[in-house]
């Protein structure tokens, strides 16, 4: 069975566990093949090259970005990207092959970089395609190194590994990355060996221009497209849970067997991943199944997320929600009868390419919910130039998410729930569909509103 399988930051840096768990449990000889393997860059390295994707802090293109000294930060990065190196020694890599192999491909990146730098100092040409090729190049490096020392570790192990870097360093043929997909597989017989892919993938359109952060997932959902595997396969360093097990605890969650692309999707839009929407459109439409796996419980099926599965019993699959959302609320009496002034807000929403994901209206005002990462002060000031109003509270979102839940009285039961435990619901919703129902909350009352919305569904 061809399968195309990914492996996320925090998982990699786990390497012994992740040969033991992944590659080799309940597997030999043949048996090992057949799969490739789209891999992330050890934990912490991405942070290290572009920015910190908790904190913000800068990393090597910020000092690019800011004409500032970033060939410092790059001697850094080679000096941690060695100590990483050094620490697989005990499960088989050539640590000196490894280290010539990372201060080349480094001292290349660098020379382009130094060669962008040039072009922006002279000031004739447009900086966001400079500097996204420059994002693009350092954001390859991480990838690059984990692939690589994978590979080798595998190779020295006895075990037919094939390194498939989409990073195109030595390559200056234009491809699009679907292109390039196609040109590094196609002479590649999965059956006798195991590859291991970048999650980086370059390509004319720039894959970072539209998913920035999430591209591994897009070049890990573009191979599985390309080869039609009977499964795609994520792994991640937990299971997808009917709760947060560390908030409610693990005797109190269990993980979801099975669900649909839907539910993932609602997931995804409060922050819960199981895969980027924008990833998982491409597996949904061609017909592939996706299962999320713990690396950590090979022997666990984990979840099944399938274009048509609809849970047979009417009830809450997950619970969970973000504290990170900023309501904004704005009022005007001249809303009421007025067409068009919903419009004229998403219309400012556009022109800051800020996304929303929670609207509920009055007659004289509209409550939108957005990532708090997205807030902007333009965006208000403008919002205050056009209406009477505008009010902005920094919230928590909780919502109930499932396949089948259409039930009387689950949203009393879960307004009751709140109630009793002393929250006060800010507002909620839900769509005609029901797979969702959001509810607003002040940010303290987060950690008790999913501890007593549990509690109540189970």
């Amino acid at each position: 069975m061809l399968t195309v399988e990914k492996i996320g930051g925090t998982s990699m840096t786990a390497l012994q566990d992740v040969i033991e768990n992944l590659i080799l449990f309940n597997r030999k000889d043949e048996q090992l093949y057949n799969r490739i393997f789209v891999v992330s860059a050890f934990s912490g390295v991405t942070n290290l090259l572009l920015e910190d994707k908790k904190t913000g802090k800068p990393g090597v293109y910020h000092k690019l970005a800011n004409f500032q000294n970033y060939h410092q930060p790059l001697k850094t990065l080679v000096t941690r990207l060695k100590e990483i190196n050094k620490s697989y020694a005990g499960i088989g890599l050539n640590v000196a092959v490894a280290d010539q192999y990372i201060e080349q491909h480094i001292k290349k990146a660098e020379g382009y970089l130094d060669n962008l730098s040039n072009i922006l100092a002279s000031g004739y040409v447009n900086k966001e395609g400079i500097l996204l090729a420059a994002r693009e190049i350092l954001a390859s490096i991480g990838e690059s190194h984990s692939a690589y020392n994978f590979t080798n570790i595998l190779q020295n192990k006895g075990i037919n590994a094939t390194l498939v870097d989409l990073s195109g360093f030595d390559d200056h043929r234009s491809y699009t990355i679907d292109q390039r997909i196609r040109k590094e597989l196609k002479d590649i017989d999965f059956s006798k060996t195991i590859c291991i892919v970048t999650g980086y993938a370059k390509g004319t359109e720039g894959i970072m221009r539209e998913f920035d952060r999430g591209y591994s997932e897009v070049t890990f959902s573009k191979i599985a497209v390309a080869v039609k595997p009977q499964e795609a396969i994520i792994h991640k360093e937990y299971h997808l849970c009917t709760a947060d097990p560390v908030l409610v605890g693990v005797d109190n969650c269990q993980p979801i067997g099975f669900t649909n692309y839907d539910v993932a999707d609602q997931l995804a839009d409060v922050g819960m991943e199981a895969i980027h929407p924008k990833a998982s459109k491409p597996l949904e439409i061609n017909g592939i199944n996706l299962r999320i796996k713990n690396t950590f419980e090979p022997e666990h099926p984990g979840t099944l997320i399938t274009q048509d599965y609809i849970c047979p019993h009417k009830r809450v699959e997950v619970i969970t929600g973000t504290k990170k959302v900023t309501m904004i609320d704005i009022y005007d009496p001249l809303m009421v009868g007025n067409v068009g002034s919903d419009l004229q807000i998403m219309q400012l929403f556009y022109k800051h390419s800020v996304s929303y994901s929670f609207k509920a209206t009055s007659a004289n005002s509209i409550s939108i919910v957005i990532w708090e990462k997205d807030f902007s002060k333009k965006l208000i000031q403008e919002l205050e130039d056009e209406f009477e109003k505008v009010t902005v509270e920094h919230q928590a979102m909780v919502c109930l998410i499932g396949s089948n839940m259409d039930q009387p009285g689950l949203l009393a039961k879960a307004a009751a729930a709140l109630a009793d435990a002393g929250i006060n619901i800010k507002s909620c919703g839900f769509a005609l569909r029901k797979v969702n129902i959001q509810f607003l909350v002040a940010r303290e009352d987060f950690d008790k509103s999913i501890l007593a919305l549990n509690s109540a569904m189970a």
